[in-house]
C-alpha cells in the first residue's frame, strides 16, 4: 500500500457493496474515495486479474486489434492491468467507461501514470451507443449492480467486440450470472477461459445447482505481514489468504481457443487423509473425482498450492483420477 488510506470512506463503501446499495446510484464522493478504494480492494481486483492474464499469457493469447474499452472502469484497475500486461497492447487505446465522471478522471490520471505513452481517454457517447467495432471489452466487479437494461446494453456491446475479458467476485450468485453471460455469447465466439470445451456449461443441469465456477488468486509475497494490510483485513473482515474468483474469456478468433481434451478443476481441491476430492469440468459436464496421495503425489501437491495448475489432462477410471497426462 503506497498512499494513505480514508478508512472512513472504505467503511462507507464496503456497507455499500455488502448491502447491495452500490447499483442505486454513484458511489464515489471524493477522489479520495477512489484512491482509497484503488490501493486497497481495487488492488486486490488487480491481483484476481493478474491470476487470469498470467494463464492467458501462457497460453501465447494475445490481444486483438481494436480499441480496449473498459465499461464500469470504477478506479480503472482491470483496464490497466489488461493495457500493460498482455503482448499486442503496445498499440491499444483505452477507453473508459462509468456512470460517474469522477471515477473517469480518476481511472484515466491511474492509467495515463501506469502505462505511460498510451492513449488514454473517456468512451465518447457516439461510440458507446454506435455500431463501431470494439477490439476488446475489458468488463471487472459489475454484474452486482447491473439491472436488467444494463445487462442487455452490456451484451450488445460485447456482440460488437472481438474479444471478452470478464472478472466478478467468486460467489455462487456472480458466478451463476456469469455462466448465463457465457450462454448467450457461446454460439457466437470461441470460448477460451475458464471452459476447456464450447458446450453447454456442465453446473447448469440438475443436480448441480448448489455448485457454482470460481477459482482463487494468490496475493503477492508477503501482503500478509504487511502492516498496513494487516490493518485493512482487520478493519475491513477480509481475509488476505482469499481471492475467490470467477471469469469469462471470449475470442472470435480460434487463438487459445477451447481444447476438449482438458479439464478444468473448479474451486480449491477438498483434502481428506490421504485423497482429495475434486470438481473437474470437461466437455462430458462436472464430475466429482477422487485423487489419491498414493497414485499421483506431485499432482496432488500441486492443485493443493492456491494457484497451482488448474487445466489439467485427467485419466480417469469411474470417478478416480489414474493419471494426470499434464497441467498448466
Amino acid at each position: 500500500m503506497n498512499s494513505p488510506v480514508d478508512w472512513e470512506a472504505l467503511e462507507r463503501l464496503r456497507t455499500l457493496f455488502l448491502g447491495r446499495e452500490a447499483a442505486r446510484g454513484p458511489y464515489w464522493r471524493t477522489w479520495s474515495d477512489l484512491a482509497s478504494y484503488d490501493a486497497t480492494f481495487g488492488e486486490r481486483i488487480g491481483w484476481k486479474w493478474d491470476a487470469v492474464l498470467r494463464e492467458l499469457r501462457g497460453r501465447q493469447w494475445t490481444l486483438p486489434a481494436g480499441p480496449l474499452l473498459d465499461f464500469g472502469c470504477g478506479s480503472g484497475v482491470a483496464g490497466r492491468r489488461v493495457l500493460a500486461s498482455l503482448d499486442g497492447a503496445s498499440g491499444a487505446r483505452l477507453l473508459l467507461h462509468d456512470r460517474s465522471r469522477l471515477a473517469i478522471s480518476f481511472a484515466r490520471a491511474a492509467a495515463a501514470s501506469a502505462c505511460p505513452g498510451r492513449e488514454v481517454e473517456e468512451a465518447p457517447r457516439a461510440f458507446l451507443d454506435g455500431p463501431d467495432p470494439i477490439g476488446t471489452l475489458v468488463i471487472s466487479h459489475v454484474l452486482n449492480e447491473l439491472r436488467e437494461p444494463d445487462r442487455r446494453r452490456v451484451l450488445a456491446l460485447a456482440r460488437r467486440s472481438a474479444a471478452v475479458l470478464w472478472v466478478e467476485p467468486g460467489t455462487h450468485a456472480d458466478s451463476q450470472a456469469l455462466i448465463e453471460v457465457r450462454e448467450a455469447l457461446r454460439d457466437e465466439f470461441h470460448v477460451v477461459a475458464p471452459c476447456t470445451h464450447a458446450a453447454a456449461c456442465g453446473l447448469r443441469v440438475a443436480g448441480m445447482e448448489r455448485h457454482w465456477c470460481h477459482h482463487f488468486a494468490s496475493p503477492p509475497a508477503g501482503v500478509q505481514a504487511d502492516p498496513d494490510w494487516t490493518r485493512f483485513a482487520r478493519r475491513m473482515g477480509v481475509d488476505l489468504r482469499s481471492l475467490p474468483y470467477s471469469y469469462l474469456v471470449l475470442d472470435r478468433r480460434s487463438e487459445g481457443a477451447a481444447d476438449p481434451g482438458w479439464s478444468r478443476v473448479l474451486g480449491a481441491p477438498r483434502r481428506y487423509k490421504g485423497y482429495a476430492r475434486i470438481f473437474s469440468c470437461d466437455a462430458s459436464g462436472v464430475r466429482d473425482l477422487r485423487l489419491t496421495e498414493r497414485a499421483l503425489p506431485s499432482v496432488l501437491d500441486a492443485l493443493l498450492e492456491s494457484e497451482g495448475a488448474r487445466r489439467m489432462r485427467w485419466t480417469v477410471e469411474g470417478e478416480e483420477i489414474v493419471d494426470a497426462g499434464g497441467g498448466e
